[in-house]
This record gives structure tokens, C-alpha cells and sequence, in this order.
């Protein structure tokens, strides 16, 4: 997966090709507002990233993390062909180069289950000190299949999947109060969304 046409074409294939609408539609379920600042973290190639700068319009700011080198040239690319500004870096989940309460939203979208478990909460930590108060997180990942699935799509997708359970207590454990949960749609895909509040 570090290879980020390969990277593209299976997000593809475990979407049903329904990449672009899938976007918006985490852009949706995000609440995504004109002026917003934006953090997509493990952010591949950059597709969502550039979506939510549409969204936020000029008065926006988007910023995409991840530790792939050759995903944040890719993503760069993506950019500049299409004139849009989006700040990508490379960077790790469990060190984002960003000063405390800087963002109004952070995605993490597909990107979950590729972590150990003690790395997704020093992420999750990660993204309540980059948040502001009130920010939100929305974190999208694919429900572990309720049956045994067959072919060659199920060999791409076998070790890809986190449980809505273990989302909902990584948030709640880390301070984070929960705002809405459930199926984004299409396939497997789960979505959880909620809101950093400093005490």
C-alpha cells in the first residue's frame, strides 16, 4: 500500500468505486462549514483532503499528514495539477507537526486498523491536542466482516477492519464525547463522530 497507484486503485475496489460521492459523504457526516480549519490524518493521496477544501472555500485551511513519503508527493501533485492549496507533510499520527487547538475538525478516514492498538491512542491523544474546544473527529473504517467472505476483494480487505465498539471506547477514554455513530452506506464502512471539549 505504499505505492500510491496501487493505493488509489484498491481504494477503488473496497469502495465499489464510489470514491467521490464516499467524500462527501464523510464531508457530511463531518459537518464540514465554510472557514473551517481542516486536518486529514493519514490523508494517502490526498482525494479527501481536496474534496473538503472545496467545502470550506477560500477562507478555509486543509492539511493532510502521512508517514508515506511517496503518498504526500502524490498528494502534492494532485494539488498543483488542480490548483488547489492544501498543505500535505510527511509526519506520524503519534507526533502531527501542529500547535495545540488548531483545528475545527480532523478526519482519520480508512486509516485505523492499519495501527497497533497502544499507536491509536497516542493518535487519538494526538487529535484532542490538535482540536479545538469543540472540534470534531470523524473516524470512518470497515466493520470485521459478519461472515466469511470469498474472492479475491476479500483477500485485500482480510486484515482491514476495527471493531465500532473499540472506536467508541478509544474516544470516550481518551475525552471525547460522542455525537453520532453508525453505517456510512456503503459496504462495510462505519462511521463514529464526535467532539473534543477541554475541561
Amino acid at each position: 500500500m505504499d505505492q500510491p497507484r496501487y493505493y488509489d486503485f484498491v481504494a477503488r475496489l473496497l469502495t465499489l468505486g464510489h470514491g467521490g460521492a464516499l467524500h462527501e459523504r464523510f464531508i457530511e457526516l463531518a459537518r464540514l462549514a465554510p472557514d473551517e480549519t481542516i486536518l486529514d490524518v493519514g490523508c494517502g493521496t490526498g482525494s479527501l483532503a481536496l474534496a473538503a477544501k472545496a467545502r470550506v472555500d477560500a477562507g478555509g485551511t486543509v492539511h493532510g499528514i502521512d508517514a508515506s513519503k511517496e503518498m504526500i508527493e502524490q498528494a502534492s501533485r494532485k494539488a498543483q495539477r488542480r490548483r488547489v492549496p492544501v498543505d500535505f507533510r510527511i509526519a506520524t499520527v503519534e507526533a502531527l507537526p501542529f500547535q495545540e487547538r488548531s483545528f475545527d475538525v480532523v478526519f482519520s478516514t480508512l486509516m485505523l486498523h492499519h495501527l497497533p492498538r497502544p499507536l491509536r491512542r497516542a493518535c487519538a491523544s494526538e487529535i484532542a491536542r490538535v482540536l479545538k474546544p469543540g472540534g470534531r473527529v470523524l473516524i470512518t473504517d470497515f466493520h470485521p466482516p459478519a461472515r466469511r467472505r470469498m474472492g479475491w476483494v476479500a483477500h485485500l480487505h482480510r486484515h482491514g477492519s476495527v471493531k465500532v465498539e473499540e472506536v467508541h471506547e478509544l474516544l470516550v477514554s481518551t475525552g471525547f464525547r460522542m455525537l453520532e455513530s453508525g453505517d456510512v452506506g456503503v459496504g462495510d464502512l462505519h462511521f463514529t463522530l464526535a467532539t473534543w471539549e477541554s475541561n
